[in-house]
């Protein structure tokens, strides 16, 4: 059915369009071939207009004269020729042979024989009897071989090889008969046009006259003599063109006619049909072969649809392996609804089931790691709330009123931050505050050892931040910095932004070594516990919780960046992505 299917449509197809094409591809052949025949037909004219002005040296007041009177002299026909010269440089008449002249009787000069004397009667020549009785005609006569009785004493007309074209020449007031005149012209110059225009490969133009008799052939006719002997055109003369088949080689011919409206001679054009419709076959075959192979395309399309029924499986079965090895985003697309397509929404609906499994399963495991870190932040809050109630209960029983308010002050605002009525998410501006709180209670601790400064530009403080992030890290520098080293310490705290804020804390403290700043990155970047390696190595909780924290809300391509000198201080930088609200 795929075959027959493919293969009927295919062959209507290639049919119509070989006929159309054939059809309008010939068509167009025949109409150019009319075309140069129409334009051969032309040129012809031409040549004959143009020289039929030399007809004008009838009305020259010297040849009237001439031919009028009966004793000019040797000078005044001296000057007729003259005046022949004159017009042939003027009009550049190469193609002209000879200019005629004689009168009623048989005086005459021309540019050959000079002056001379028929001594037979003119009239008795049948043309120019006609040209006597019908004065207003112009008579082309095309090179035939002249009749022995057309030849008056040497006056022969027309001449061998010659086109000849007479008119009249009439007096100028009554309008009488006078002479003649008789304009000789090289049947070349019409034989070139044959030669030099063809149709196709092999085809020619030849002109005949009225009755189909050839007059002008192609130089080189070779096989062509025989064709024109067998074809009889007087029936299709005033056609445009016809179609018959050679009786001497059986092959079909196109012959074409145009009329030239100078000499109602008719150009005929000759040339094998096959040459015509050259194009035509062309296209056929063309067409024939893209059927052909177009067949032969579908016969291997459907060995290739049969051989590959297997595919959907062959799919399924990949899909699968795919699964198999943790890729779960694969999804299979069945088509139709067969089995396997039955199978393969079966194997999708398994997948979405098993993401959907997994992404709960994340979505726990996050959940208790983020009540792991806030029971440990839980942990850390009574043991400050112990020893900054321990400093107040000092400093009351000391008497000192105004420092007990000021860090009941801090110490208030300080956990109303921190609880933050639950949620995550605070500004910049309360982050600060909570960790100016912080410092404030842990200087007047740490009077003698401790200083700090906070610089955050205005335009910043409006950004949002995760809850209790500077606070671990201050605290750090604190305890693992400056309480280690001898003197007073300072802790400067500061924001700047680019893509990113970027949040530095900064200490002058004991610092720590290359070896033990190389572990202390190693433990980040691997997210361990200081209690999970086992070794040494100082930097307490709160640097790796809010650098575990910053990974879990902002992403992994997120942390906390520490940088150390050995006796100098410890630089942390925290970068996070710009947010408001």
């Amino acid at each position: 059915m795929f075959i027959v299917l493919t293969s009927i449509p295919l062959i209507v197809v290639g049919l119509v369009s070989y006929q159309k094409s054939y059809t309008a591809v010939s068509g167009h052949s025949k109409a150019a071939t009319m075309l140069v025949a129409d334009q051969l037909g032309r040129d012809i004219d031409v040549l004959f207009e143009d020289t039929g002005k030399l007809l004008e040296l009838e009305k020259n007041p010297q040849v009237l004269h001439y031919l009028f009177s009966q004793s000019d002299t040797y000078e005044d026909a001296k000057d007729i020729l003259k005046t022949f010269e004159l017009y042939r440089e003027t009009n550049n008449y190469d193609s002209v042979l000879n200019i005629t002249m004689v009168n009623l009787y048989g005086r005459g000069i021309s540019e050959r024989k000079g002056v001379f004397q028929i001594n037979v009667n003119p009239l008795r020549n049948p043309h120019l009897q006609h040209l006597f009785n019908n004065s207003e005609a112009v008579l082309i006569i095309p090179p035939t071989d002249a009749d022995p009785l057309d030849r008056l004493d040497g006056f022969q007309y027309p001449q061998r090889n010659v086109i000849s074209i007479m008119a009249t020449v009439k007096q100028r007031i009554t309008h009488e008969v006078i002479g003649f005149i008789v304009i000789d012209i090289n049947d070349s110059v019409v034989e070139q046009f044959c030669d030099d225009v063809r149709i196709g490969k092999t085809g020619f133009f030849y002109v005949v006259d009225s009755s189909g008799t050839p007059i002008f052939k192609p130089s080189a006719l070779n096989q062509a003599e025989s064709t024109l002997s067998t074809i009889n055109l007087q029936p299709y003369l005033n056609t445009k063109s016809h179609q018959f088949v050679d009786s001497n080689s059986g092959k079909p011919k196109f012959v074409v006619f145009t009329t030239s409206e100078q000499t109602s001679w008719k150009i005929v054009g000759l040339v094998p049909l096959q040459e015509i419709v050259e194009e035509a076959n062309a296209i056929r075959k063309l067409i024939i072969v893209s059927v052909l192979l177009s067949i032969v395309f579908a016969f291997t399309l459907h060995f290739f649809i049969t051989a590959r029924l297997t595919k959907p499986v062959q799919v399924l079965k990949n899909k699968m392996r795919l699964a198999a090895s943790g890729y779960l985003e694969v999804k299979v697309s069945p088509s139709g609804r067969d089995e396997i397509a039955d199978l393969g929404m079966s194997f999708n609906i398994m997948l979405g089931k098993v993401k959907t499994l997994l992404d709960q399963s994340i979505r726990e495991q996050k959940q208790i790691r983020k009540a792991e870190l806030r029971a440990l932040q839980a942990q850390i809050n009574p043991h400050f709330l112990y020893n900054t109630l321990d400093s107040i209960v000092w400093m009351a029983e000391a008497g000192k009123n105004v420092q007990v308010i000021k860090l009941v002050q801090a110490l208030s605002r300080f956990f109303r931050i921190s609880l933050n009525k639950g949620r995550d998410w605070i500004s910049l501006r309360d982050e600060i505050e909570h960790v100016r709180s912080y410092l404030i209670i842990q200087q007047m601790r740490y009077r003698d050892i401790l200083d700090y400064t906070i610089e955050v530009d205005e335009k910043l403080m409006d950004y949002s931040i995760l809850k209790m992030t500077l606070q671990p890290i201050v605290e750090n520098a604190l305890y693992h910095g400056i309480k280690n080293k001898r003197g007073k310490g300072l802790i400067k705290v500061s924001v700047a932004e680019d893509e990113y804020l970027h949040i530095t804390v900064e200490d002058n403290g004991i610092g720590m070594s290359a070896n033990r700043l190389s572990a202390l990155r190693e433990q980040l970047s691997l997210q361990r516990q200081p209690e999970e390696t086992g070794s040494q190595v100082s930097g307490g909780f709160g640097l790796h919780n809010v650098h575990q924290r910053i990974k879990l809300y902002y992403g992994e391509s997120f942390s906390v960046h520490v940088d150390s000198v050995d006796k100098e201080g410890t630089k942390v930088t925290i970068s996070i992505p710009k947010k408001r609200g």
